[in-house]
């Protein structure tokens, strides 16, 4: 973007509108509010986290046109928190007041291979490639499969997320009986990889293209969703770190991306980066930020949208985040409803915890995360595995 078309900065007072009323968006919403700006979410459901908290709440669709006429009005510049809110809402908006990010880089991100396809644009700057894949949307798509991919993952396209639309294929017969099953839907079959771990990378970039990023993440998946996150120096060796930084701004950087984007990839056996996905708006990887850094993936992306300076977050503390699904609040035996020991966990020196101001706890649901902050990687890993075996959650220390 040229000087002549980067907008105005915004300044406190100002009112910023988030797609979206979801936790990340509560999240933003406190954020702004800190920062003296106005906040107004456009949610269908009328009892959003967000919109709860938010200055105004347009109850709409994502794609009503009075909802999203009525959110330009109120808004001086709009973002996102849900990488699935319709690209062409966030066009329609942008015709009246900035978006960022923009909707073709949410297009992109919310097709896999229009992503794959740019990922592997990027990798001939960065180094880091996706996986090896095949595209798949028609049946003549089948046969030409190469047999290297097979065993591989078959992912739908489009609206797949915390390890939805997704399958283990072993054979080609798997592989046709899995695409029926999704509808015969777009779909990509990437190779599966041997991996050792999974990493992400959050940057924020602003409209004169300058960037900041946190320090890269290590990351624990439990059933496609992400349990763990662990951030200390040393947490990840120093060469693959940069070489994930410099990934990530590289495709930040390929679509003219302006905002949080979080990229995320899978670590091989052999010390190797593979590009998984990403995801337009901040990210449950970065929730540590809020606690362990002195600016959060929040208030940079407040920053990104209204144009003001995008400080390099240092991060003070070694940093492990425990996301928190609505399992918790369920018995493991009997499955009664249960509260879970927060007075126990929050005796522990170091802990932070975030709850979402959802009403009805659901298996699988994120509920909240608990962030552990202390003087030393040892010292959080400690208190990480306390909290994590008063709760009931898996050994924290396995990341």
């Amino acid at each position: 973007m040229s000087p002549a078309t980067v907008p105005p900065v915004l300044l406190p007072g100002s009112t910023l509108g988030v797609m979206g009323g979801g936790q990340l968006g509560r999240m933003f919403v406190h954020a702004a509010q800190a920062m003296g700006y106005f906040t107004a979410v456009l949610d269908p459901d009328p009892d959003s986290p967000a919109g709860r908290v938010s200055h105004h709440h347009v109850h709409a669709d994502y794609l009503d046109g009075d909802g999203l006429a009525r959110l330009s009005r109120l808004a001086d510049a709009v973002t996102t928190e849900f990488e699935n809110v319709p690209a062409e809402a966030l066009a329609s908006l942008a015709g009246d007041v900035p978006v960022a990010p923009g909707a073709e880089a949410v297009a992109i991100a919310q097709d896999r291979i229009r992503e794959k396809a740019h990922f592997s644009r990027c990798a001939e700057a960065s180094g880091v490639p996706c996986a090896p894949y095949a595209v798949i949307e028609r049946e003549d798509h089948l046969a030409p499969v190469p047999a290297a991919l097979l065993p591989g993952i078959l992912k739908t396209a489009r609206l797949g997320y915390d390890g939805k639309g997704q399958r283990t294929v072993t054979t080609r017969a798997e592989l046709a009986e899995a695409w029926a099953d999704f509808g015969r839907v777009p779909c990509v079959l990437e190779q599966r990889l041997p991996l050792a771990g999974e990493c992400s990378v959050i940057v924020a970039r602003g409209h004169d293209g300058r960037s900041v990023h946190f320090p890269p993440q290590r990351n624990l998946h439990r059933d496609g969703i992400l349990a763990v996150t662990e951030v200390h120096e040393g947490s990840l060796p120093a060469a693959q770190a940069q070489q994930a930084v410099a990934a990530a701004r590289a495709i930040a950087d390929g679509i003219g991306y302006v905002g949080v984007l979080c990229v995320e990839f899978f670590v091989l056996e052999d010390g190797r980066l593979i590009v998984n996905e990403m995801a337009p708006r901040p990210h449950n990887s970065g929730h540590y930020t809020i606690d362990a850094c002195e600016c959060s993936q929040f208030e940079l992306q407040v920053r990104a949208m209204t144009g003001l300076p995008l400080v390099v977050p240092r991060q003070h503390s070694p940093a492990i985040m425990l996301n928190l699904l609505g399992d918790l609040w369920f018995a493991p035996v009997s499955g009664r409803p249960v509260e879970p020991a927060w007075a126990r966990v929050l005796a522990l020196s170091g802990t932070h915890l975030h709850l979402y101001g959802k009403t009805e706890a659901r298996r699988g649901r994120k509920m909240g995360h608990l962030n552990i902050t202390g003087p030393s990687a040892e010292a959080v890993r400690a208190v990480a595995a306390q909290a994590a075996s008063l709760l009931g959650l898996p050994d924290s220390t396995a990341c």
